[in-house]
């Protein structure tokens, strides 16, 4: 014979089929109940539905977003453009010479540089001018200092000429000295019978003649030598003058 099953003492602890009861309950208060559905329920549409609705805002939210998103984008355009530059100070009048008068003051600047440059040339080529000729006098005074020595030896020379004794090999030195020594431009002058001039002969000896009409050398003592045109001594001649 089959035992029916108790009820469910409300006072008694445990687990019951359904649920649990909690113990100490207070008198007033009714059990809770738990009732298990075999059903299955489905927890993804609700759940979506509320994300969704938490993540997509309303459609008077959306629209303000985007309002507020095209006006950051037209701020941010206007700041990006071309660097504004601001405009050049104007002249002050007054301030700027005339066209003409600066034209003016340019020519009036070259005309005094142009000078300027013309004087500077001058002086250059004068300075050119005296430094050659001061080179030229310096190498005239050098080469008569040592041709001055060599007179005696020239004036030696003339001597043995007149005796006859410049004659073969001596001759023939004495040639080739006097021919080396006019390549440095020295020359002899004074010859009888040439007009006296103050300048170029020494008279040590004087007196009168028929045959001349003016003063004349009539006899050389001793001939005298220049270098191109400086004097390097005189001739020393006996003169003549006219009765």
């Amino acid at each position: 014979m089959t035992e029916k099953p108790r009820a469910a003492d409300p006072d008694s602890t445990g687990s019951a089929p359904g649920g649990s009861a909690t113990a100490g309950q207070s008198a007033g208060e009714q059990p809770r109940i738990v009732v298990r559905d075999n059903r299955k329920i489905s927890t993804s549409e609700e759940p979506a539905a509320a994300d969704a609705g938490a993540d997509v805002p309303a459609e008077g939210l959306v629209a303000d977003a985007e309002v507020v998103v095209d006006e950051i984008e037209v701020e941010a355009a206007s700041v990006d453009g071309p660097p504004v530059v601001d405009a050049p100070a104007q002249p002050v009048e007054g301030s700027t010479p005339a066209p003409g008068a600066e034209l003016e003051g340019l020519r009036a600047e070259l005309d005094e540089r142009t000078r300027d440059l013309q004087r500077v040339t001058a002086e250059y080529a004068n300075y050119r001018k005296r430094v050659d000729r001061d080179r030229g006098l310096v190498q005239e005074q050098a080469a008569g200092s040592v041709l001055a020595a060599l007179l005696p030896i020239l004036d030696d020379l003339d001597r043995a000429r007149e005796h006859g004794d410049l004659v073969g090999p001596f001759g023939t030195v004495a040639e080739q000295l006097t021919t080396a020594l006019g390549k440095f431009g020295l020359s002899a002058f004074g010859e009888q019978g040439d007009p006296f001039d103050p300048t170029r002969h020494e008279a040590v000896a004087h007196r009168t003649s028929a045959d001349v009409t003016e003063p004349t050398c009539v006899q050389v003592m001793r001939r005298g030598y220049q270098l191109g045109e400086r004097l390097l001594r005189p001739a020393m001649v006996a003169v003549a003058d006219p009765e």
